[in-house]
């Protein structure tokens, strides 16, 4: 956690901030810490999935290339471990006490970030065999997996939705309520992705396992305050604040 943030923190008050008196607040410095530890450590050990070939003189090179899916895997996992980070610092940054429902929906979601690194080396594995049925399988453990992250994430946003004496002061009310969404959007589409890489093809389900790791990075600060968000809204009202001063020029 930040000096700032510290500085700015009231002492917790659970007698006035909480509808139920005997409810624990504590601060989010060891929640996020720990967090921190386990994303980093998930991070640093993804590198293990690349294994060093083994070559004959003069093969190096040719052995390294036909590990090209265990290099796109660690880019995708890094890429996607730090879409997670982005993602829970924004939220904390919002948060000013933790319970122990939050500490249990943050556990949950460790879990399943920790495993995102597994299916993803499953995949390039099956990518390279080129067998469809292992590709099959490889997509819908995928799916499985990355939904019950985005699920993880809905519980989180729930808590925060429903214990609003957890949150910033200066946070809006509706933020972690309409957060739930976009955790919500996750689940739905891994599960449309785990479907029609089964019944389909494993390519249709790879689209959908690239782009949801670009939205959820470019919407990490929310969907109400996504800076493409707020640019465009600002846009829209100058065209509009435009349009109606010309029309009373008009008249």
């Amino acid at each position: 956690m930040s000096t700032t943030k510290q500085e700015t923190r009231r002492p917790a008050k659970p007698q006035q901030d909480s509808p139920w008196p005997h409810v624990r607040l504590s601060e989010t410095d060891r929640l996020e810490t720990f967090s921190d530890s386990v994303l980093s450590i998930t991070i640093t050990l993804l590198v293990a999935e690349i294994v060093r070939p083994e070559y004959a003189s003069g093969q190096l090179l040719e052995k390294l290339t036909t590990q090209w899916a265990s290099y796109i895997a660690f880019l995708a996992s890094f890429c996607y471990a730090g879409v997670i980070w982005l993602n829970h610092r924004a939220v904390f940054a919002r948060v000013r006490y933790c319970d122990r429902s939050l500490h249990l929906a943050n556990l949950f979601l460790l879990l399943t970030s920790a495993l995102i690194p597994f299916p993803t080396a499953i995949l390039s594995a099956a990518i390279q065999s080129g067998n469809e049925f292992d590709a099959r399988v490889a997509v819908t453990l995928y799916a499985g997996i990355a939904g019950s992250m985005c699920l993880a994430w809905l519980v989180v946003f729930h808590v925060l939705s429903v214990h609003p004496y957890l949150v910033e002061e200066d946070v809006d009310p509706d933020f972690f309520p309409k957060e739930r969404f976009r955790a919500a959007l996750g689940v739905v589409s891994y599960a449309i992705a785990g479907l029609a890489g089964w019944l389909s093809t494993p390519k249709l389900a790879m689209l959908i396992f690239l782009a949801l790791p670009v939205f959820y990075g470019i919407t990490s600060e929310g969907l109400t305050e996504t800076r493409l968000r707020l640019q465009f809204g600002r846009a829209h009202r100058r065209a509009v604040a435009k349009s109606g001063h010309e029309e009373v020029h008009a008249e």
